[in-house]
């Protein structure tokens, strides 16, 4: 990680690099393959995730968001996939880094458009946390979600998620008993036991 480049949110740090870490792992040939995300590839999760991180820095800066629509990803990659989501965490990062710990809101992407700033730096994280394992279950790398991850990405879930899954965001939580990390992916409506 570019240590210039560290927003000084933990939480969302911590994400950045979970997703960057999975992204790393994967090669051409797994941007076809099918994820927890039933409608979409690697490649178009790895897409909306990138969108999603750029859409967080611009609602931030006022700057540009992505180009594509993250919520209609092609499946389409020009490059090597790092070199499309690094300059979506820059981007996120650095936007984080100029909000103020203690101002009442920060601009967001999600409903309602504003959050706590604690909060929305977790969604943000949140966000690329989710996908990175949406990513590692598709390809067969090791969870990026620890526990301690986990148990602090749930407490923004049960802040945000509600409101969005009417416009799909998420599915129906999962009713199942688990440990931190298959909480959150229940809550997140995904099946940790996940194959592909």
């Amino acid at each position: 990680m570019n240590a210039t480049t560290i927003s000084g949110w933990n939480l969302l740090d911590t994400a950045h690099e979970a997703l960057r870490s999975t992204v790393r792992g994967i090669s051409a040939a797994d941007l076809d393959r099918p994820t927890p995300c039933s409608e979409w590839t690697v490649a178009q999760v790895l897409q909306h995730a990138t969108g999603d991180q750029l859409a967080y820095a611009a609602a931030i800066t006022g700057g540009p968001g992505p180009d594509f629509n993250p919520f209609a990803p092609s499946g389409t990659l020009d490059g090597e996939p790092l070199a499309l989501l690094e300059p979506a965490l820059t981007a996120c990062t650095a936007a984080w880094a100029t909000v103020d710990r203690d101002a009442a809101e920060a601009p967001v992407p999600v409903p309602p458009g504003s959050l706590a700033p604690w909060l929305g730096a977790g969604a943000a994280a949140l966000d690329a946390a989710v996908h990175a394992w949406d990513i590692a279950a598709a390809t067969g790398q090791d969870s990026p979600l620890t526990p301690g991850l986990a148990g602090e990405l749930h407490k923004v879930a049960t802040e945000i998620v509600e409101p969005l899954r009417q416009f799909g965001a998420f599915a129906a939580a999962i009713e199942a008993p688990g440990d931190e990390v298959a909480d959150l992916l229940h809550y997140l409506g995904r099946d940790p036991a996940w194959t592909a």
